[in-house]
């Protein structure tokens, strides 16, 4: 989890002390040798940063949006969003599933120059559209509100499959 607040916006928040120590063993799961890529946000980066050197690319960024309440059901609104409801100020989903998507193509060719496998810290929002749009999630409003604190999947984008990595703690 990251360290929030009100008085800061959420593409500046920084992992917190208890977000770090679960990073570190998530990151003990992926493959040695990986290609480690971050969107542009703190919380993203210092995900991987255990494991090694990041890349950052602000094409795996969380949605852009403006006018999301701060308290009350935010957790409502993200959902909507993702299953498809527009709200004003938000970022268009295809929008988003597109720059994710061509970031992703990238990432994948500079992999496999190396032979290494690619791992992307993004966030629920902007990879769940990705996810819908790639491979067809059949209820993203459901995976999105299953996701974890840290969390990790595997995507297969030749079966179409995206499924949890044994092992990613259960918090959050």
């Amino acid at each position: 989890m990251p360290e929030f607040g009100p008085d800061q916006p959420p593409d500046e928040w920084e992992l917190s002390e208890d977000g770090r120590a679960a990073a570190a063993a998530l990151t003990r799961l992926l493959p040695a040798g990986s290609r480690l890529v971050g969107s542009n946000e703190p919380k993203a980066w210092q995900t991987l940063e255990p494991a090694g050197s990041v890349v950052r690319d602000p094409r795996f960024n969380e949605i852009a949006r403006i006018g999301e309440p701060w308290e009350g059901d935010f957790q409502a609104w993200r959902r909507s969003y993702v299953s498809g409801v527009d709200h004003p100020g938000w970022e268009p989903r295809a929008e988003v599933a597109a720059r994710f998507g061509a970031g992703v193509t990238d990432h994948l060719e500079a992999a496999s120059t190396t032979g290494s496998v690619l791992v992307v810290a993004s966030h629920g929002m902007a990879m769940t559209l990705w996810l819908t749009a790639r491979i067809g999630l059949a209820d993203p409003g459901e995976f999105w509100a299953g996701l974890r604190f840290p969390d990790a999947h595997l995507v297969d984008l030749r079966a179409g499959t995206v499924r949890r990595l044994e092992g990613t703690a259960a918090t959050g």
